[in-house]
């Protein structure tokens, strides 16, 4: 599958997945950044994009941050199902493949059966890849996992005649800025690029520029990086370990932030 239709005067889009869609680290102006703060995010921004190409775009997303992929074939899939859009995009597995004893191959056998049954509704969908940790110190490690896992992905894309974006080949993510405080969600400006890189993909009309070089900037002393090593470890590190021995997440108790297929306004 290549490109979407935008000839129709209706295209409906469903977005699934976990924080990655849901948009965080990516706040609207008036959200304010809050744990619960609306986040735009991608999806959000290659909706926008076809709404400039499209009459009218009914849009839901359906994502929710640390979700599994149990998760969301469990609570997002069926609600896809539903809606029967023209569009989904999926990307699932990652908060499974990042976690101590992940088995690639199972993670990949529970994604291939949710394209299958978003396929057979008839929608064009679009998988991605996961991102190639070399560039990060704390994710190096998982970089065997994670491209196990990508081999598994292109290859229910081609099974299943679905779009591919490759976010493993995608170099202008390896700069810090491409990233939040984090070290793990997009900052608003990896946000807008990807959405400009999706669409791309989907053979909209888009300004150019997703993969421009990144500024030049001074270089930062070691004393200033540690610091920040040390910041980012206390107040996102510790935490998210925390969780992952008590079996919470950070998504528990949240609704998606746009559950039913709406016009985009």
């Amino acid at each position: 599958m290549s490109g979407i239709d935008t000839g129709q005067d209706i295209l409906s889009y469903v977005a699934l997945g976990d924080s990655f869609t849901e948009g965080m680290d990516d706040p609207y102006p008036d959200s304010g950044r809050t744990p619960h703060g609306r986040y735009r995010g991608w999806a959000d921004r290659l909706a926008e994009h076809l709404a400039g190409q499209v009459p009218e775009v009914r849009y839901a997303n359906l994502a929710v941050r640390g979700k599994l992929i149990g998760q969301i074939v469990r609570d997002q899939l069926p609600r896809a199902v539903e809606l029967r859009p023209d569009l989904v995009t999926i990307c699932a597995g990652g908060n499974d493949i990042i976690r101590p004893g992940a088995d690639p191959d199972q993670v990949a056998e529970v994604f291939e059966g949710a394209v299958g049954r978003l396929r057979a509704t008839g929608a064009s969908v679009v998988v991605f890849t996961g991102f190639d940790t070399g560039f990060q110190p704390v994710m190096r490690h998982l970089r065997g996992r994670i491209a196990t896992y990508n081999m598994h992905v292109r290859a229910v894309a081609d099974r299943y005649d679905c779009t591919v974006a490759d976010l493993w080949s995608m170099k202008m993510l390896h700069d810090h800025r491409a990233w939040s405080w984090d070290r793990l969600h997009l900052s608003q400006e990896g946000h807008r690029r990807l959405g400009l890189r999706v669409a791309e993909i989907l053979g909209l009309q888009v300004e150019p520029g997703w993969d421009a070089p990144w500024p030049d900037e001074p270089p930062k002393d070691w004393r200033s990086a540690r610091q920040e090593d040390l910041h980012w470890a206390r107040e996102f590190l510790v935490p998210w370990i925390g969780r992952r021995l008590t079996g919470r997440s950070s998504g528990d108790g949240l609704e998606p932030k746009r559950p039913r297929l709406e016009p985009l306004r």
